[in-house]
């Protein structure tokens, strides 16, 4: 069940993803009215913190391979550079 909900979250994402999108891509067209405007903004940044939420998310769960001094190989949590 847990694949199932992966592959559910990866699909959410991909759907969020693609509406912002189309969000952005009608907004930077300038044809929408003020009203149209304001709510086409207001999912968008309800899109970006749920895509952020998701990649947050994703990060967690990653875990990386490391050879130990010893030789031998062990998981551990991935913690990204602070360097970014």
């Amino acid at each position: 069940m847990a694949s199932e909900q992966g592959a559910t979250s990866i699909a959410d994402f991909e759907k969020s993803l693609d509406e912002l999108e189309t969000l952005v891509r009608d907004l930077e067209q300038g044809e929408l009215s003020l009203e149209q405007s304001l709510t086409a903004f207001e999912r968008g940044v309800k899109l970006t913190r749920e895509c952020q939420q998701a990649l947050k998310s994703a990060e967690q769960r990653v875990e990386q391979l490391v050879q130990n001094s010893d030789g031998t190989l062990e998981t551990q949590p991935f913690t990204p550079d602070d360097s970014d």
